[in-house]
């Protein structure tokens, strides 16, 4: 019998039902057996449309799914991202800021990295010791030349954009190019085999549209898994609500190159550079700080005297039991979400299209592959939820807000272990064995030594091989002299490619 998937059905647009299909289309072989792409997407629902970060995964997969870097950046409104810089965190003092930049250091070995930055740059931050790309961004420089391939650079990068844009780029790249048939129709219903296998999603103007296979890109309502239980997170990350914000920049202004996060009583305050805009919000616990100090928090925040009119979100930190069940796996939104401090959400949507087209399923072999990957996930949504609460379990901050983020009570009981072997020696690879880990060893080093944690010395075996650091030092100021600004890079893309800039940011 054929147990062949040769018909997906994606029920949910935005950013996660458009990146589902354009993957899905883009690495069907055509000399196989056909496999069609449909998504059905309410024309009643508007989608959040807030994410406006992205990690240097994005690369890859508009890579792969045939959409040139240039017309990318130019139909969304996009930019640059070298990382991200934390604000007040450790101490709240005005010289309080540290670099989580997206390129690792080069030397492997921690303890040899960690005794290099000690005894030749101690007066320097950790992250600008071993890496080029704090100072490149703080220029807010391109991480790559014009002449270079598309999605190659001096530097691992990301992006930040604007959401809603890229979902209308991946729409039309969906269907004007990968063939996926796109049906604007709200789901009233659906059906149901005796297993609890989805048979179709019934709409209101096209009848029942049957599938294989079934993605849950519906978001925060989960039209397809909603009865699979939720996993409450906030007991370790309290933060629950935000207000978002679009500030117009000028037009010749410098764009920014990384995310600011900036902590407050309370949360923290996002701020984002876009070409035409800055998108600002305030990250709050309302267990700790009422909707009205919030608004004051950000409105202060902007230095502006004018009444601003954010936009208010509410969530719960956590996700899905199960993310896969029978032949429905949720994605996005509907898998679940935690505050963007570390800019999770649109990865977690990469990942697992990627560990769905890595071993892509049949009828017979789905339980098989469904439990795998909530195996995967839920190992992976764990991780986010530690390094997440790094931040805030390394801050000295007063306040009760902070002060109950150090509570014991609320500390993952691996992330524990793992600060107190810190304590002794910096993270290595040893404490993250997956392949493909979302946040390596070097990233906790430097959320570590960037928040002012204790730098462990040498141990009673450790004779490394010395590291040169100013080869480092040599590599950024030449990086620095010769990247061009992020401003000056985006404006030879329009110049190049205005045909494209016309068709899609009119």
């Amino acid at each position: 019998m054929d147990t062949a998937i040769s018909t997906v059905v994606i029920v949910g647009g935005g950013t996660a039902g458009w990146l589902a299909a354009c993957r899905i289309a883009a690495a069907a072989r055509p000399t196989a057996q056909p496999i069609t792409v449909t998504l059905v997407e309410s024309p009643d629902v508007a989608t959040i449309g807030v994410g406006e970060g992205t990690w240097p995964t994005m690369r890859a997969t508009l890579e792969r799914i045939g959409i040139g870097e240039a017309e990318f950046l130019l139909a969304c409104d996009a930019s640059f991202k070298h990382g991200s810089r934390f604000r007040g965190w450790a101490t709240g003092a005005h010289d309080d800021v540290y670099f989580h930049p997206f390129t690792p250091p080069a030397e492997p070995d921690a303890r040899a990295l960690v005794a290099a930055w000690q005894a030749e740059a101690a007066g320097a931050s950790f992250a600008d010791a071993v890496t080029p790309q704090p100072q490149v961004a703080a220029q807010s420089l391109a991480p790559r030349q014009r002449a270079m391939p598309d999605y190659a650079g001096a530097l691992n990068y990301g992006y930040h954009l604007d959401a809603g844009k890229l979902a209308a780029l991946l729409m039309r790249h969906a269907t004007e190019r990968l063939g996926v048939r796109h049906v604007r129709d709200h789901v009233i219903d659906v059906d149901r085999a005796e297993n609890g296998d989805v048979i179709a999603v019934r709409t209101r103007d096209n009848g029942a549209i049957t599938g294989d296979l079934f993605l849950d890109c519906t978001g925060h309502a989960a039209l397809l898994v909603g009865d699979v239980p939720f996993v409450d997170r906030s007991d370790v990350l309290f933060n629950d609500r935000a207000l978002a914000v679009q500030i117009p920049v000028a037009a010749d202004s410098p764009i920014a190159a990384q995310t600011d996060a900036t902590a407050h009583e309370a949360g923290w305050i996002w701020d984002i550079g876009l070409p035409t805009r800055r998108g600002v919000g305030c990250v709050y616990s309302s267990a700790h700080m009422s909707d009205d100090a919030a608004l004051e928090t950000l409105t202060a925040y902007l230095g502006t005297a004018q009444p601003i009119a954010p936009r208010r979100l509410t969530f719960r930190s956590g996700h899905r039991a199960q993310f896969w069940t029978g032949n429905c796996l949720a994605i996005g939104l509907s898998a679940g979400f935690l505050e963007p401090l570390e800019a999770s959400a649109i990865v977690t949507i990469e990942l697992s299209l990627d560990a769905l087209l890595d071993d892509w399923p049949t009828r017979a072999t789905m339980p098989l592959t469904a439990a795998r990957f909530n195996t995967l996930f839920r190992y992976r949504w764990d991780r986010i939820v530690e390094f997440l609460k790094l931040h805030y379990v390394l801050s000295r901050r007063d306040g009760r807000y902070w002060q109950d983020h150090r509570d014991p009570a609320s500390i993952p009981p691996r992330l524990a272990e793992l600060l107190a072997l810190w304590a002794n020696r910096p993270p290595t690879r040893a404490d993250f064995p997956m392949i493909d880990e979302l946040f390596p060893a070097a990233s906790y080093q430097y959320i570590l030594y960037g928040m002012g944690a204790h730098v462990p010395g040498p141990g009673p075996f450790d004779a490394h091989k010395p590291v040169p650091l100013a080869p480092i030092a040599q590599r950024t100021r030449s990086m620095v002299a010769t990247l061009p600004p992020i401003r000056a890079y985006l404006g030879a893309c329009r110049a190049a490619y205005q045909p494209i800039a016309m068709e899609h940011i009119s």
